[in-house]
């Protein structure tokens, strides 16, 4: 399978279900476009209000938490430009009400490629698919194909003074069928340090964070003929325009 050979894109718009997943998923990929001058905005669905491991912290805090944990680890990859929604976490649903959401950071952003988490169940990393992950998933695509071009859906964007905007590609996490790769072996470090700005998750409660993430993102690298001792990360490109 090729690795990425596609243009450098101007604006990159990461839709996720919960706070940590666009670092599980792309934050290598993430720093390597922001190092090479991309604009990159992340929009969080959810607070990821269910999370946490700590019962002595009151469920009501969980959200400010979370909030200025994936705050610090997306400056870690570069990117300061945020948006949460603050969804429920754990109810989500592809709704008209979070399509039209995910529509208008679109129109506000106006990014070249969406990457979003992939609305299939894959069975082989079932942890990749959490029934949050597929709403997020499912919503973004609709928000990218048909609502945010549509200059006709949703007029309470218009009214907001937001034009449509297409959006050329998508780019799906934790594909089934990846057929596409970032080798992330130089922002490797970047990605461990977003991911471990996820304090209140315990993200490396056992220490074998990195180990584990050298053999997903090792085994990726091979797939795509990078060789051994490369990183990479895996996405399915969906061309969209």
């Amino acid at each position: 399978m090729p690795n990425d050979q596609t243009p450098m894109p101007a604006r990159v718009l990461v839709v996720t279900a919960h706070p940590d997943d666009v670092d599980f998923g792309a934050a290598g990929s993430v720093a390597t476009w922001t190092e090479a001058g991309a604009h990159v905005a992340y929009c969080v669905v959810t607070d990821g209000d269910a999370g946490g491991f700590d019962p002595a912290v009151p469920r009501r805090e969980i959200p400010v938490i979370r909030r200025a944990e994936q705050a610090a680890a997306a400056a870690a990859v570069g990117v300061t430009d945020l948006v949460f929604l603050g969804y429920p976490d754990g109810r989500l649903e592809p709704t008209l009400e979070l399509r039209r959401d995910i529509a208008r950071v679109i129109r506000q952003v106006r990014p070249d490629r969406v990457v979003a988490q992939s609305p299939e169940r894959n069975w082989g990393r079932i942890f990749a698919s959490h029934p949050d992950h597929l709403a997020a998933g499912e919503a973004a695509i609709c928000a990218v194909y048909p609502d945010a071009r549509n200059p006709f859906a949703f007029p309470e964007l218009a009214a907001e003074g937001l034009e449509a905007h297409t959006v050329a590609e998508v780019w799906l996490m934790a594909t089934p069928r990846p057929d596409v790769f970032v080798d992330v072996t130089d922002t490797f470090a970047r990605k461990l340090a977003a991911l471990r700005a996820h304090v209140s998750q315990e993200t490396d409660r056992d220490g074998r964070l990195e180990s584990r993430l050298r053999e997903w993102l090792g085994a990726s690298a091979l797939a795509a003929g990078l060789g051994e001792g490369r990183l990479a990360e895996s996405f399915q490109r969906v061309v969209t325009a």
